[in-house]
């Protein structure tokens, strides 16, 4: 019953977010208010679609990071040159400025942590389960410590693309080049 839920609204208020955490504003400092303001929303339409800013920082921080690389499943390497190239790679140009300053927060809250590991743990799912399915295929050796391998595929990524590390990086081949070295240390031989 009642008027059906406003697409154009819900667009508006994501946008919103992400406009005022493009332009600086905390996690912390951020309101709904502000956000229903710049959204030209009231807050009662925003707190009728999320629970509390928590929830819409999940839903805005997702649209965000983008759909996932799903793994075609017939090369544990190529799989993991896909996930790997994934990784920091964002097509809306806002993420670049969002992203190096959740850090801090996610540093600072309890709650922040928990949010972005809501945001980041189905990722890292989708490389357990392809470094797994190389085990069981026999693909990698069987004594790697699965969590440690994914860092150490994430880590250059991240650091090169959230903090531009090393100009001369190609980040094209980047992915490519950090899978192999990795590889070469856990393939079963």
């Amino acid at each position: 019953p009642g008027r059906p839920r406003s697409i154009r609204a819900d667009e508006a208020i994501i946008e919103a977010t992400l406009d005022l955490l493009a332009e600086g504003s905390t996690i912390e400092a951020l309101s709904i208010e502000a956000i229903a303001t710049r959204a030209g929303v009231g807050k009662a339409t925003i707190y009728r679609r999320w629970a509390g800013k928590d929830a819409l920082l999940l839903d805005a921080l997702r649209r965000l990071k983008g759909v996932m690389a799903q793994p075609a499943g017939h090369s544990v390497r190529d799989d993991l040159v896909l996930l790997v190239g994934a990784i920091g790679k964002n097509v809306d140009p806002r993420a670049a400025k969002i992203m190096p300053c959740l850090a801090p927060a996610v540093n600072r809250s309890a709650d922040q942590f928990q949010l972005y590991q809501n945001i980041i743990s189905p990722r890292r799912q989708l490389m357990r389960e392809v470094l797994r399915r190389g085990i069981d295929e026999g693909v990698l050796r069987a004594d790697i410590d699965v969590e440690v391998t994914m860092a150490l595929l994430t880590g250059p990524m991240l650091i090169q693309r959230v903090l531009q590390w090393n100009p001369d990086l190609d980040e094209q081949s980047l992915p490519e080049r950090v899978v192999d070295a990795v590889l070469e240390g856990i393939r079963s031989r």
